[in-house]
């Protein structure tokens, strides 16, 4: 009988916790996971459908996978992670795309993930606890940053590529304490530039011409075009608390909130929603709410409750906020065609109800609504929400 290498078996690496193997004949450890899941989505008005409805309608799936590779050295622990993604909505869209690459030596980390401004440094993760986590500025980007760790602390700086093509990033800063009960965490960022193509990208409405120029419908006005000043910068803080199990076992409360000292993406938040919000792809600092309209949030404080009973969850959270000095054009409420500049008050609430069918599969419905409500110009509201199922492996 042919001897069989023992380098030939695959052996179970405990060192990173569940899921990790010795890749043969190395010291060195891989994990593969990630998850299918189905949605049905809908968006009610103002979203409109292409027969003409009040409300729009879709179907989504959701493909991702995780890799995860580490290994131990002088320098610390050596690690590579890559996450594929691709989210059709009805059907279309297939196209694979890179959610998460980068790489981490000690400390260091260097690639492409969420913002440091909403990432999980320290086990503390932006957003109040429900799938719809009302994020302010959440999205993607190139960065390097290192972190210093120890007793429960952890403080990181970062730099991050802020797609205006100069030298200068956006800085952030970050400090965070967890422990069994919980943890808290404060971030602080400044964005180099924010300027008037910045926001209109942002906002993605197309310009219209009048009178021979161009104007767009939804603006943040007083702020500089690009050549009058490449360097318009923003500052901003955030910061929040998660207690765990203090109400009840299984149980989670989060309270955060930011303020802004200027207008900037990191104080975006998504409004007005279509269903491809829901199925959307990496966004990003030039995007940072695909298929949604952006509220560009002065100051949001909000709080969420999330709750286990065996198979069952549920978690409801809420957020207020009042908005930066926004601009319209068009056709104004006294029935005068021309410009307007308002704020407004913004609050949104959001509900879900899970059930663990299976230790790897699992359903979620979510229901959230939001309302803004300027000044001077009037209220839109919408409600919108999903029916999830979800294979994870």
């Amino acid at each position: 009988m042919q001897q069989v290498d023992p380098a030939d078996y695959v052996r179970v690496c405990d060192v990173y916790g569940a899921g990790f193997l010795f890749i043969p004949g190395t010291q060195t450890c891989f994990s593969f996971g990630g998850y299918l899941r189905f949605d049905t989505i809908v968006a009610g008005s103002p979203a409109r459908n292409l027969e003409g409805d009040d409300y729009e309608a879709s179907t989504s799936v959701r493909t991702r996978l995780n890799f995860d590779i580490r290994e131990e050295t002088e320098w610390g622990t050596l690690r590579a992670y890559a996450r594929l993604q691709n989210t059709n909505l009805s059907g279309t869209g297939n196209t694979v795309a890179m959610d998460q690459g980068f790489v981490q030596l000690g400390g260091l980390l260097a690639g492409y993930r969420d913002s440091l401004w909403s990432s999980d440094i320290g086990g503390i993760e932006d957003g109040l606890l429900t799938d719809t986590d009302l994020v302010v500025g959440d999205f993607n980007t190139n960065q390097v940053s290192y972190t210093f760790a120890g007793g429960g602390f952890s403080a990181t700086l970062g730099l991050e590529d802020d797609s205006t093509g100069d030298i200068v990033p956006d800085i952030h800063a970050k400090l965070v304490y967890s422990g069994a009960w919980g943890g808290a965490y404060l971030s602080a960022v400044y964005d180099e530039t924010f300027n008037q193509e910045d926001a209109a990208r942002a906002i993605g409405f197309d310009p219209f011409l009048y009178q021979g120029l161009e104007y767009y419908p939804l603006f943040l006005p007083n702020l500089p075009t690009r050549l009058q000043d490449g360097s318009h910068d923003a500052f901003a803080l955030k910061g929040g608390v998660l207690f765990k199990n203090v109400i009840a076992p299984d149980s989670s409360l989060k309270i955060e909130g930011h303020y802004a000292f200027d207008p900037t993406v990191y104080a975006s938040i998504a409004g007005l929603a279509t269903t491809s919000t829901f199925a959307a792809n990496n966004p990003t600092v030039l995007n940072p709410e695909p298929g949604s309209v952006p509220i560009f949030l002065e100051y949001a404080v909000g709080a969420g409750y999330a709750q286990k009973v065996g198979q069952v969850g549920f978690a409801v959270s809420g957020q207020f906020g009042r908005t930066f000095d926004t601009g319209f054009f068009g056709t104004l409420p006294d029935g005068r065609f021309g410009t307007l500049t308002s704020r407004g008050d913004y609050y949104a609430l959001v509900g879900n109800l899970g059930y663990q069918i299976t230790s790897k599969m699992a359903s979620l419905l979510e229901v959230s609504y939001r309302n803004v409500d300027f000044d001077r110009v009037g209220q839109v509201d919408q409600t919108s929400g999903f029916l999830r199922l979800q294979r994870d492996f």
